[in-house]
């Protein structure tokens, strides 16, 4: 798949998405809670995660209700997660996708509803009434959700980093940190999206699984890549932050040259993975490992 294509690809699932968040994140929620809702979600961020379930769900001709679903239910789970993280109590940090916080333009009690009832919303996006998506298929997606953004996932990742701050991790202490607080729910977007399909074979599940695994490590391994060489007008969020809070990073622990091929590496493995899928769908996904590596933001 060549760059036009991708870009095109991209642009309409994107679309998708933000429309559907649109209608699915109301704004008359009650006393003001709807807009700290919609200002948390909308408008913003690289929406990797919904890329990632939907270019999975196609590889495997998967159900594209489920799949639509899934996707915004992911990226719920993710803003959620990035306006509990920013609050005073955790991160401390002001902006976010290039504008202030949720705490800072709502307050931090009507940012911590906003967070708590997008992770609700997320599970009823999953679970819709009648036979719009199969009820069997509806707890393997939640369940596949909520293992990765539970202690086991994202929130036992996050408790790691907040217990490591000022301290020197190993590097494979600070690999197992990083997969569960970004890899977890990137592997799960990819996992979510392979569900969606009927008659996955285990070995093209396992490669799925592999190739997710992969790409979430070289998440983490830019992100602390970029915090440390651009700066927050790019970034859309304060840059230097992990530094200056005396965070174990990938640079602090290896270096920047090191950490830089270490991306490489894993962009190398993650590709790997889908050429030992013995799917035939995969440039979507291919291009979106490149994306992730590449990107400056």
């Amino acid at each position: 798949m060549n760059a036009v294509e991708f870009s095109a690809w991209s642009a309409a699932q994107l679309a998708r998405v933000e429309q559907a968040l649109s209608r699915w994140v109301i704004a008359d929620a009650p006393a003001g809670l709807g807009q700290a809702m919609r200002y948390s979600v909308l408008d913003g961020g690289k929406r990797l995660r919904p890329l990632l379930v939907l270019a999975a769900s196609e590889a495997v001709r998967g159900h594209a209700e489920a799949a639509l679903r899934a996707a915004c239910a992911v990226e719920l789970i993710h803003a959620y997660s990035l306006v509990h993280d920013d609050m005073p109590c955790m991160d401390n940090d002001v902006l976010r996708r290039g504008k202030p916080t949720v705490h800072v333009q709502f307050g931090q009690a009507q940012a911590l509803l906003a967070g708590d009832a997008l992770q609700a919303l997320a599970f009823e996006l999953l679970t819709p009434e009648g036979d719009m998506v199969p009820p069997a298929l509806q707890a393997r997606l939640c369940a596949s959700l909520a293992r990765a953004a539970g202690a086991n996932g994202m929130a036992g990742g996050q408790a790691i980093d907040l217990a490591s701050v000022g301290k020197t991790l190993t590097e494979p202490q600070l690999r197992a940190m990083h997969r569960l607080k970004t890899g977890a729910l990137l592997q799960a977007s990819v996992r979510m999206g392979a569900l969606c399909g009927a008659g996955v074979s285990g070995a093209a599940q396992a490669a799925l699984d592999d190739y997710g695994a992969a790409l979430g490590l070289a998440f983490q391994v830019v992100d602390d890549i970029l915090d440390v060489v651009a700066d927050s007008e790019a970034l859309g969020k304060t840059a230097g932050k992990d530094a200056a809070a005396d965070k174990p990073t990938y640079v602090s622990l290896l270096g920047l040259d090191a950490a830089r091929a270490l991306a490489d590496e894993l962009l190398a493995q993650a590709q790997g993975a889908l050429d030992a899928s013995g799917l035939g769908t995969v440039d979507r996904l291919r291009a979106l490992a490149d994306m992730v590596v590449k990107r400056s933001n």
